[in-house]
């Protein structure tokens, strides 16, 4: 008896080791502290500053909608004033903005992904001069005129049909003007060569900490980490090309290229390998992009989008498993359930998860999220051609591109190219897939467990589901949780200001984007393509992806016209 409570006195221990010992826990303290610091610095900072001026426009606004049958100029005045009360406008941010910054966008010269002199700005703005002066007396042209056609509608009480049509149109070409006007914003300086070693540094010291508590050598892990960081540079700097981002060749695959370049060339140098901690950095970015999955996007959307995302994904994943298992006869379960998930659900984020919920091999996952890649950067660019060749309404274009692309970054690029409304709803609709990230991989722990790798006579208790399960999913939903909490008490308004564009647009999503590009800059490094080749034997990974991917298509098409167009139709209309 004294063994066994020992033993189990000892098993206890590990697992509240667990706590500070391991990837999956350290992922979601990592992820937290981030989030919190974006609280405090945007939510709790800019509700001080904003919450007063938000109720101000909104009275204005409120009065204006009860005074006339459009909105007047008072109203869109309120409105434009309202919208540059986010977080983002804080002066913190645009500190957090400048040490996140990553190389930007250029053609012929990749300097100016990283510096444009203050001289070189001063000559640009200097030769459109002339066209902002000619913009903004156009714009007090038509404001002027707009204010001569509201007062004559408002001397009639806005009764007369015709004088309120009239003060329509002038307000509308007032505001084309006001947007034109706005497209010619004065240029800034940049110099990313003294903000990315700060970023580095600090990297190396936030993954650090946990690198020490978990055992590590850390100052291997701080060399090996500078070299990671230049490669995952590169990657940027080549994704960041407007020809190769065009294309949809974008920083994520460029990473994993570069990597593998680098692997299968000259070889990864030793000294760099222990800085290779694919895991620890996407599960960081994991637990941080559940800040992003917000309930009342969710709800906003309604009941169409919920149907796409959450009946659709689940048929398609496991319609996929039982044809790779039954039909292709794949000799590794696990490769064909994270290839599976990668392209039903959410593209790489899911992978990651299933694939540590299932134990899939490190060649299979990097197998996984390189067809995902290279598919989304093909349906990026295709799908939308489609949909314009055959005459796809733009709501119906956009649910299918957010149900079907696998990149949350390529859904809002393609459902771009449809129009505003389309980019809304398939980036809402992928917003709403991603909920199913948790929910997969508890799935996947749960059958594997008692299923795939279950033994006869040997009983499976919740000890092992749980340990099979990733922990750092619970980050991701605890983040979810809380986040669509904090934004629903502060309402429509501050809500959307200080999370959405404030903890998420100002901290979340720049640093995310780094976390993933060292993750896929790592596995490239990591990969050897010799071992990668035996998992592509007989081509049945593709083989996979693409009927998979196909059926995937076929019914989301159909389900997202059924419960757009015939059951919730009104749902649409208001979209």
């Amino acid at each position: 008896m004294a063994d066994n409570q020992n033993v189990v006195a000892h098993d206890g221990g590990a697992r509240w080791s667990d706590l500070w010992k391991t990837e999956d826990y350290w992922a979601i303290w990592l992820g937290f502290i981030l989030l919190i610091f974006g609280y405090i610095v945007f939510v709790q900072g800019g509700e001080t500053k904003y919450a007063a001026q938000i109720a101000e426009q909104n009275a204005i606004m409120k009065a204006e909608a009860e005074r006339a049958p459009f909105k007047t100029i008072a109203y869109l005045q309120a409105q434009s004033k309202k919208s540059k009360m986010v977080g983002t406008s804080l002066d913190v941010s645009k500190e957090i903005a400048w040490l996140t910054a990553a190389p930007g966008k250029w053609s012929d010269n990749p300097v100016a992904a990283f510096y444009v002199s203050q001289a070189d700005v001063d000559a640009k703005n200097a030769s459109i001069k002339a066209k902002q002066e000619e913009a903004n007396a156009k714009v007090q042209a038509s404001l002027a005129a707009a204010q001569a056609a509201e007062t004559a509608a408002a001397a009639a009480q806005f009764g007369d049909e015709g004088l309120n049509k009239a003060a329509q149109t002038a307000i509308d070409a007032w505001q084309k003007d006001v947007k034109a006007a706005g497209k010619l914003a004065p240029a800034k300086a940049k110099n990313l060569f003294t903000s990315l070693p700060l970023l580095m540094v600090g990297f190396i010291v936030f993954f650090g900490i946990g690198t020490v508590i978990m055992g590590r050598n850390v100052s291997s892990f701080a060399i090996g980490f500078v070299g990671l960081f230049i490669f995952a540079i590169i990657a940027m700097l080549l994704g960041n090309q407007k020809t190769m981002a065009y294309y949809g060749l974008g920083v994520e695959p460029w990473a994993i290229i570069v990597g593998m370049i680098v692997a299968n060339t000259v070889g990864t140098p030793k000294w760099m390998k222990p800085a290779l901690q694919v895991e620890y950095f996407i599960k960081t970015g994991l637990v941080l992009l559940g800040a992003e999955i917000l309930f009342d996007k969710i709800v906003a959307i309604g009941i169409p989008g919920i149907f796409v995302a959450w009946v659709v994904t689940p048929i398609v994943l496991i319609s996929t498993f039982i044809f790779g298992q039954k039909v292709l006869k794949m000799a590794s379960p696990t490769l064909n359930i994270t290839i599976s998930a990668d392209m039903s659900v959410c593209g790489t984020s899911a992978a990651i998860a299933t694939a540590a919920a299932c134990r899939a091999k490190k060649e299979e996952l990097t197998l996984a999220l390189g067809l995902s890649l290279a598919f989304t950067a093909i349906m990026m660019v295709a799908m939308p051609a489609f949909i314009h060749a055959v005459g796809i309404p733009e709501i119906l274009g956009g649910a299918w591109i957010g149900g079907t692309v696998d990149s949350t970054g390529a859904v809002a690029a393609a459902g771009a190219l449809l129009g505003q409304k389309a980019m809304y709803v398939a980036a809402t609709i992928k917003m709403i897939q991603n909920v199913l990230i948790g929910v997969t991989a508890f799935g996947v722990a749960v059958y594997w467990c008692t299923s795939v790798e279950h033994t006869a006579g040997r009983t499976v208790g919740v000890g092992e589901i749980w340990n099979r399960f990733p922990k750092f999913v619970i980050g991701f939903l605890v983040a979810s949780v809380i986040f669509s909490y904090l934004s629903a008490s502060l309402g429509p308004d501050l809500g959307s200001a200080l999370i959405n564009k404030g903890v998420i647009n100002g901290l979340e999503k720049g640093v995310r984007t780094w976390f993933f590009v060292l993750a896929f800059t790592a596995i490239g490094l990591s990969t050897n393509f010799r071992e990668l080749a035996e998992y592509f034997k007989g081509g049945k990974p593709l083989i996979l992806y693409v009927c998979g991917q196909s059926f995937n298509l076929a019914l989301t098409l159909a389900m997202a016209y059924v419960m757009f167009y015939i059951v919730f139709p009104d749902i649409t209309a208001k979209i």
